[in-house]
């Protein structure tokens, strides 16, 4: 699979086929993305991988919390800006109704809202998920050698027929996941991410999420 053709089919799946993904599989792709670009070579990002019976333990842990704790837990960053100003809050909105609308989950159906939303906590039935943290000593530059090296991983699962789903979501219980595991203090909880074979047949599978075009976000001088 060329590169173009990687970025073309990557999509955020939210609903994955029980077909296990190879342990062998995994740690060569994570051997491979560590190649991604790194200021300085720091290669700030630490992984936790997670699938089988660990996995199992896990989701039912989060079932119980997000019941006793809704809301999340008090969070260590904002996970968008929090007065998100246009065009960026148009583009939320857009995706979200877009995809809200694909399930047939209409915007006054909170609770049914609240419980699509909860499928994060259950990675949306992958069978294998990982953790991203970070050093909390490192700063925006490192951060985005974690989104660099986290492309790579989502690409390179592209390459051999896997999908993904990146989940900043879960910093929203980065205690529990952090005792769960055992994070170290001096590390961050970044995000989660959902990895294993897209269900064809599931409709939120087939949202696309729009892109502006070049004129929108890209100057040019000399060229």
């Amino acid at each position: 699979m060329h590169v173009q053709d990687a970025l073309a089919t990557r999509l955020s799946v939210r609903d994955f086929l029980p077909t296990p993904v190879s342990g062998e599989l995994i740690r060569e792709i994570l051997i491979t993305a560590a190649r991604a670009p790194s200021g300085g070579n720091l290669q700030p990002w630490h992984i936790a991988v997670i699938a089988g019976e660990p996995l199992t333990r896990l989701r039912s842990l989060m079932i119980d919390r997000v019941a006793a704790c809704p809301e999340g837990e008090p969070v260590e960053y904002d996970i968008y800006p929090p007065s998100l100003h246009s065009p960026y809050r148009e583009r939320r909105f857009e995706v979200g109704e877009d995809m809200y609308r694909l399930l047939g989950i209409a915007r006054e159906d909170k609770a049914a809202r609240r419980a699509w939303f909860a499928r994060n906590y259950q990675f949306f039935g992958a069978p294998l998920a990982l953790f991203c943290s970070v050093d909390r000593r490192m700063g925006p530059p490192q951060w985005s050698d974690l989104g660099m090296f986290l492309q790579s991983v989502m690409l390179l699962l592209r390459e051999r027929g896997l999908d993904s789903c990146p989940q900043e979501c879960w910093s929203l219980y980065h205690e529990t996941v952090g005792r769960f595991i055992a994070l170290p203090p001096e590390r961050l909880l970044f995000c989660g991410m959902a990895i294993g074979y897209r269900n064809p047949d599931h409709p939120v599978n087939r949202l696309a999420s729009k892109r502006a075009p070049l004129t929108e976000f890209a100057e040019f001088m000399g060229v």
